[in-house]
């Protein structure tokens, strides 16, 4: 059974962007299966797309990793994680459709037999499930382990592009720990797949307020003139969590906040706010103005006086008593890895010059929430008494990313029944409240735009690079240090990061 490379709905009209794209016929291998992010996140997503009728008969889903199963023990697996985990209902006609293409390869990294298995499942799905050659290869796993997998991929013939079919590799984050590693790591991959053929996952890019942030700015002529050093005083990016880092000590200890958040998603937070207006949404188009930003971003000459980095520490969050990062399972007693990161950057730009950028991450805080909020500059005249604006705030635009998606401005209004006085208010747009289409989960948008080949919404070597060079002199800097100020679980974090936006005379945003 084979179809064509390239499948389309043929009821589609391709000007109509309310029909969504079904992904071609191909295959979707995913290394490091076993672990959270599969479970969580990358299987539900492909049984979501199924759902959703966005994955065309040909599909294949191939695990790879240590264990001894069957395939129908990993069908069993799978089974499991979209039960618990999907965001759409479970359908048996989904499912049974989808069990056709499920396989799994066991072996490790460095096993010869297990990739030439591989390849011999991949063109046994090629043949049964008219799969067409297309393959993405998931990299699911620890970025030490790339070297061994590209390299036993190409060794095994498996990254070649031949008549029109294609493979492709996705990398999760972190893209390295630093500039130097970031680029080794690249230069591992771009050795095998071509730059074209790389899919570096930042799953904040594919939430939909995020790409709404692009809709706002250029879909509405009303905002656009005060985008700007004139009317903005300045912009705090942050992403909160409620939680400690859980069961996750082997990943989070030696990275932190700062490299787990900030190098990625909040600076690409930033540089979508920030970027000039793109000749198109073209994925060339949108990268170009993304590094124009990153580019002109950089920190001020006083580091210390421009970072904060802080500790949770043991203590009460939500009526009850929560260990300190240190009192974690697998937290070496004397680490110094951040659970609380602050920066500020500058735009060097005509457009953002002298408006100071305020990027924070952090665990243990009282809400979960990632938002980007502009602070507008005050009036320069206000003919009020002193005593009617006592109420009054700094009016301010909120782009709100997680968890409840939306937009609110706050400015200030007349108070009912009084002569002249001003308080602050707000207005609010949330998504539940005005669309009856539910938001896709970011994974199910950035696979099918894996297998689609579509690749706006993927940051590129030059972005992350660029992210390196601003990110790194702090971590130098935090290096020389010691040991992070320590912050009470349930706050907005230590005293260093409060000092750092009253030296610019502002405050930190408590949403």
């Amino acid at each position: 059974m084979t179809r064509p490379a390239s499948w389309t709905n043929p009821l589609r009209d391709p000007a109509d962007y309310r029909l969504p794209r079904i992904a071609g016929p191909s295959v979707l291998v995913i290394f490091g299966v076993t672990g959270d992010l599969s479970r969580k996140k990358l299987m539900p997503a492909v049984y979501d797309l199924a759902n959703r009728g966005l994955l065309p008969p040909g599909f294949g889903l191939v695990g790879f990793a240590r264990r001894e199963w069957a395939d129908q023990d990993f069908a069993q697996q799978v089974h499991d994680s979209v039960k618990q985990h999907a965001r759409t209902e479970f359908r048996e006609e989904v499912w049974q459709q989808l069990l056709e293409g499920i396989r799994f390869v066991p072996g490790q990294f460095d096993d010869d037999e297990a990739f030439l298995r591989l390849k011999e499942t991949l063109r046994e799905l090629d043949e049964t499930q008219g799969t067409g050659g297309n393959h993405a290869f998931y990299l699911s796993i620890p970025p030490s382990s790339f070297d061994a997998v590209v390299t036993q991929l190409k060794r095994h013939g498996m990254t070649e592009n031949r008549n029109g079919q294609w493979n492709r590799v996705v990398i999760e984050k972190p893209f390295g720990h630093d500039l130097a590693s970031a680029q080794q790591l690249d230069a591992v991959v771009s050795s095998v797949f071509p730059p074209e053929s790389v899919f570096r996952i930042d799953h904040y890019l594919g939430k939909e307020t995020v790409q709404n942030v692009l809709a706002f700015r250029f879909a509405n002529q009303m905002f656009e003139p005060i985008w700007n050093n004139n009317y903005v005083s300045h912009v705090q990016i942050t992403m909160a969590e409620s939680i400690g880092i859980g069961g996750r000590a082997g990943y989070y200890d030696g990275i932190g906040a700062a490299r787990d958040v900030i190098q990625n998603h909040l600076l690409q937070l930033l540089a979508l706010t920030a970027m000039e207006e793109p000749n198109s949404f073209d994925a060339a188009q949108l990268r170009v103005e993304k590094q124009k930003v990153l580019a002109a971003t950089r920190p001020p000459a006083d580091l210390d006086a421009a970072s904060a980095r802080g500790q949770y520490l043991a203590g009460w969050q939500g009526g009850q008593q929560v260990k300190g990062y240190l009192d974690e399972d697998g937290i070496p007693a004397d680490s110094t890895t951040e659970t609380y990161a602050a920066i500020r950057v500058d735009v060097d730009n005509r457009r953002w010059a002298g408006v100071p950028f305020y990027l924070r991450a952090a665990k243990r805080m009282p809400r979960r929430v990632t938002e980007v909020a502009l602070g507008f500059k005050s009036a320069p005249h206000l003919p009020f008494n002193a005593s009617d604006t006592t109420a009054l705030g700094t009016n301010a635009l909120v782009l709100r990313i997680q968890p409840d998606e939306g937009i609110t401005m706050r400015f200030g209004a007349k108070v009912p029944s009084t002569q002249m006085e001003i308080r602050e208010v707000s207005m609010d747009f949330d998504y539940g409240g005005s669309f009856t289409e539910s938001s896709p989960e970011a994974y199910e948008r950035l696979i099918l735009d894996v297998l689609l080949g579509d690749p706006p919404l993927f940051p590129q070597r030059e972005e992350v690079e660029l992210s390196w060079q601003i990110l790194d002199p702090f971590l130098d800097r935090w290096a020389e240090h010691g040991r992070p100020e320590g912050y009470a679980p349930g706050t907005w974090g230590p005293q260093s990061a409060v000092d750092m936006l009253a030296r610019d005379g502002h405050t930190w945003r408590r949403p």
